[in-house]
């Protein structure tokens, strides 16, 4: 996107600047990761991480496929979350030392067998994209996406391989990446006389090789390979075609370039956008719905602040007929919800991942969560998940208190299993479905057990304690009596239909997130960096704010109809951002998405849900806490008989 200058982008960038430290994101963090000082002469671990295709969605193992093994196949120690995203790094038989500049290395020779060229095939059809990390920086390929004087944008990996047509012949033939050019980036820090790795990218080729004489492994000289030249491969016939009983030989080449940039800045490359100013007129969008919403809603409590006013006035009320509009409903507003145990664990549920949310969102702006390890960011949500189960139990007990409720058991085992239950039945079964298809993303069994403890062995009775703590406090106390009988609803004006209120309720709301979520549906679902916490705060910060002030103007205008219903309205009306989020999703998947297998469509389906119904918890819950708190204020203003 070409660059484009704003005033008010530029003015609003100056006292938010703060929020953006995740530009500079540095390595250095609470997880343990620390800068490597290398020497001239240093082992270099290549390591391998596995193979994804944005057409299937199923990772796929490295060593699944015909590839050069080393002598021992030996995994990475991983944490829970590495293991949950199916982020798994093995070693790999490319070597290299520190400063030594190495020509057409051999690695191995594979003559492939039927099965071995139709796997590859199979894979180059599907757009399987090889990773590679070193020193806990992936592997990229800079590409120029426009013309020659257009900056290089980095690709995560690269293409295994590609396919081509020959119309002479009526066929396709694929093609292998079997040449591997190395560039690995340095800093020395003069200071400390200490040499780091602060970039890795590649430029693969396809070469068909040739020697002449025996096959002497890794000594064997290779005709198409001109050590005098540091590019690549010459004198080659053409590119390694991948068919049965084809011989493929393995290469690479390893170069070496200093770079200006320090190590605790190696990520800026990574993690750079040209499209800053989309984030900011995003954001600039956003306030400006929150500007519109602030007028009509100081309007509201303008007649409001009248209304009690003059009804309160001593010196009018012998001119007060009768009580209207809001006024009138007083002795039902209170009135318990039907369902009202399922709103108190969703509500509780709610506030626990806005716990979540905020913690790990607020770790990331500081630097204590960086992208060298994504792993890290799952394992991070999963404890804060964990220990915000107590607000959970708390809340709920709360709110069930309030609504009468007697047996804080009961709301407790509601809050601690009603939405985990749902999202582990749907994990399981994605995850039978990965096992299905043999992807490498397949969370293993001991896994889920871990995961079935943390909920059951600890996060659960948190809960428990949470709402012991909650049931044993004071009911909330409610601001006017509640009639004994029910008041009967006048009819009700189209606009007023709760469908209606619903889906105008989501929609604002959802317009200040949209293009932060096309950023982040990219980044999961196409391979893409994205790691810019401080504007997912922020549009956070104007979600959470639109919510609550079209909750309010909402939920006023039903009390001024007198009706009275208002507790589940309110937390379905802003929770239906996220049905414009699946909508959305599903708009994403036709448009940007080009999936080829029904079992990947799935699985795009069922996360989505999942990630729906966790944003419907949390912005349900926002709404509902904004509406409690707007009707306890101004009934608890007015002096009822």
């Amino acid at each position: 996107m070409a660059s484009r200058s704003s005033l008010s982008v530029r003015t609003l960038t100056i006292p938010l600047s703060f929020l953006l430290l995740v530009h500079s994101v540095h390595c250095f963090n609470l997880f343990g990761i620390r800068p490597v000082a290398f020497k001239k002469g240093d082992e270099l671990k290549v390591k391998v991480k596995g193979l994804t295709s944005t057409k299937t969605q199923l990772p796929i193992s490295y060593y699944s496929l015909p590839f050069c093994r080393p002598n021992k196949i030996q995994d990475d120690a991983e944490n829970l979350g590495e293991i949950l995203l199916g982020d798994r790094r093995d070693n790999s038989p490319y070597e290299a030392k520190m400063m030594e500049f190495q020509l057409c290395n051999i690695v191995c020779r594979i003559k492939l067998d039927e099965k071995g060229a139709k796997a590859l095939k199979e894979k180059i059809e599907d757009d399987y994209m090889v990773h590679m990390t070193l020193d806990s920086l992936p592997l990229v390929r800079p590409i120029r996406i426009f013309e020659h004087e257009s900056p290089f944008t980095y690709q995560l990996g690269f293409h295994m391989g590609l396919k081509g047509y020959y119309p002479e012949e009526k066929t396709e033939k694929y093609f292998i990446y079997n040449h591997l050019a190395f560039t690995i980036k340095y800093h020395v820090d003069t200071q400390s006389n200490s040499t780091r790795i602060v970039g890795f990218e590649v430029q693969p080729f396809s070469v068909k090789h040739e020697y002449k004489g025996a096959w002497k492994e890794r000594n064997t000289r290779l005709s198409t390979c001109d050590p005098k030249w540091k590019t690549t491969v010459l004198n080659s016939d053409g590119p390694q075609e991948v068919e049965e009983g084809k011989e493929i030989i393995y290469t690479y080449n390893v170069d070496y370039q200093e770079s200006d940039v320090d190590w605790s800045s190696r990520w800026d490359a990574y993690l750079a956008t040209r499209d800053d100013q989309t984030h900011w007129f995003s954001i600039l969008n956003g306030l400006e719905s929150i500007l519109v919403i602030s007028g009509i809603l100081a309007v509201i409590v303008w007649r409001i602040y009248r209304d009690i006013f003059n009804y309160n006035d001593l010196e009018t009320q012998d001119r007060v007929q009768k009580e209207t509009g809001w006024k009138l409903i007083h002795g039902d507003v209170f009135r318990p919800p039907c369902n009202s145990d399922l709103l108190c664990v969703h509500v509780g549920t709610g506030v626990q991942i806005l716990g979540m949310i905020l913690g790990t969102m607020f770790l990331a702006i500081l630097g204590l969560l960086s992208p060298c390890n994504r792993g890290d960011l799952i394992t991070t949500m999963l404890v804060l998940w964990i220990f915000t189960s107590l607000c959970a139990g708390y809340v709920s007990a709360r709110l069930y208190k309030m609504f009468n409720g007697t047996d804080w058991m009961k709301i407790a085992i509601k809050t601690a299993f009603t939405f985990p239950t749902i999202i582990y039945i749907i994990f399981f079964i994605l995850n039978a479905l990965l096992w299905g298809q043999q992807s490498s993303a397949v969370v293993p069994s001991w896994a889920m057990l871990v995961l079935e403890f943390l909920w059951v062995g600890i996060s659960a009775p948190l809960v428990f304690v949470g709402s012991y703590v909650g049931f044993k406090k004071e009911a909330i106390e409610k601001p006017v009596k509640i009639n004994s009988l029910h008041r009967q609803i006048p009819r009700q004006s189209w606009y007023m239909n709760p469908i209606s209120i619903v889906l105008i309720g989501g929609l604002l709301p959802f317009s200040t997130v949209f293009i932060e979520l096309s950023f982040s549906l990219s980044a999961t679902w196409l391979n893409q960096f994205y790691w810019f916490f401080g504007f997912h705060l922020l549009v956070f910060i104007i979600l959470a704010v639109t919510c609550a002030e079209i909750s309010i103007m909402l939920c006023y205008l039903q009390l001024c109809r007198e009706d009275y219903r208002w507790w589940w309205r309110s937390y379905i009306t802003s929770g239906s951002v996220a049905l414009y989020l699946f909508l959305y999703s599903m708009a994403y998947f036709s448009k940007s998405l080009e999936m080829t297998k029904l079992v990947s469509v799935v699985l795009y389906i069922g996360y989505m849900l999942v990630a729906s119904y966790a944003f419907f918890v949390l912005t349900g819950t926002i709404g509902f806490f904004a509406c409690f708190w707007f009707t306890r204020v101004i009934y608890s203003s007015v002096k009822f008989d």
